[in-house]
């Protein structure tokens, strides 16, 4: 990662904040990974809220070590209204309040090939803890994000799912959320159990611990409690896997290449989105300035913040777009590709024969 002579750069890892002593820890720890892979390279990290230190903390570190231009990501999975919005509007307002100081925004992970095989590494070690008593064709994976007011962030839950059903071969994938959106786990759980599958696994795709993750591992011991004949197993959340920190450090090198391409093309403040036509242009602004900082570092601000905080603020700056030339088609003729891995699923291929 060059600079120029004329720059000095520096990281700032931005994050949300929690209530959970444990999941602030568990960043901070990401953060303090990063600092190592970037040798001299300044690196700061903050919070929203619910957490210190504040994003303005870390940018004012930055600034005291002599950066100049500040490389800043969202310590998020997906983009939805925290790093849509929020998170854009602190770098804004900071970056307008100080002249010469240069702030270029990051994406989120997302649906990284890096992010597919460290998901797939938590999934392997519940797995293994398991045992191979249940065939993988026996086996229902649920996948559980967090769940937000954004369908795009949503549906990226959804592709997550399928990626790592395809891959493992499991017999069934479902997906279900934590909060705001549908289905939520114990619902989504009494749905898989009549699928007929004998085991069941519960992947939470999250970053940290917490509030969430707790509470999903809880419904998934309460549908356990009611079906004893399924075997339910809980998979870790991804935390500072190696490949997570890979994804981070690619998000800081894109923003000096210039393929920092955010997915705005489904974005509800700027597409029309089926359900969310009205936000379409909504003015940015962060709702979090009255709660930064309170909450795990000793504040006694008890607001509930499970929810999602998107509240239809839109995002003013320009990401850039990618322009996507897949074809879709079917052959239906080789043209010399390798075997497709799970041609004998038997809910696949093999399963339409005699119905042509």
């Amino acid at each position: 990662m060059a600079e120029r002579r004329d720059e000095k750069l520096g990281v700032m890892v931005c994050g949300h904040g929690s209530r959970d002593d444990n999941a602030v820890a568990e960043f901070a720890n990401l953060a303090k990974g990063l600092k190592t892979r970037l040798g001299d390279m300044p690196v700061e990290y903050g919070y929203l809220e619910f957490a210190t230190p504040v994003i303005r903390t870390g940018l004012d570190a930055l600034r005291a070590a002599g950066v100049t231009r500040i490389l800043a990501v969202p310590g998020m999975l997906f983009a939805a209204g925290h790093a849509k919005n929020d998170i854009p509007s602190v770098l804004n307002t900071y970056a307008a309040g100080h002249a010469g100081l240069r702030i270029d925004y990051g994406r989120e992970l997302g649906t990284d090939t890096r992010m597919m095989r460290a998901a797939a590494a938590r999934i392997e070690e519940a797995l293994a803890q398991a045992g191979d008593g249940v065939a993988r064709h026996d086996t229902l994976l649920m996948v559980v994000g967090r769940g937000a007011s954004d369908p795009d962030a949503n549906s990226n839950v959804a592709k997550v799912m399928r990626m790592l059903w395809e891959g493992f071969g499991f017999g069934w994938g479902e997906t279900a959320y934590s909060g705001v959106t549908f289905p939520l786990v114990e619902p989504a759980l009494e749905r898989a159990v009549r699928l007929g599958f004998r085991r069941i696994i519960v992947f939470p795709y999250f970053l940290f611990t917490g509030i969430l993750v707790d509470r999903i591992y809880e419904h998934t011991d309460r549908v356990a409690a009611r079906h004893p004949q399924i075997e339910f197993v809980k998979a870790g959340y991804l935390n500072d896997h190696p490949l997570v920190v890979e994804t981070f450090l690619e998000r800081i090198d894109e923003i000096l290449n210039g393929a920092n391409l955010m997915n705005c093309a489904l974005c509800k403040y700027r597409e029309q989105v089926l359900g969310f036509e009205g936000e379409v242009g909504l003015a940015q602004a962060s709702h979090h300035h009255h709660v930064e900082g309170i909450g795990t570092a000793g504040g006694d601000h008890h607001h509930d913040h499970d929810h999602d905080h998107d509240h239809g603020h839109g995002h003013g700056h320009d990401h850039g777009y990618g322009h996507d030339h897949g074809h879709g088609h079917d052959h239906g003729h080789d043209h010399g590709h390798h075997p497709y891995p799970h041609a004998d699923h038997p809910l696949g291929p093999k399963s339409l024969k005699g119905h042509d």
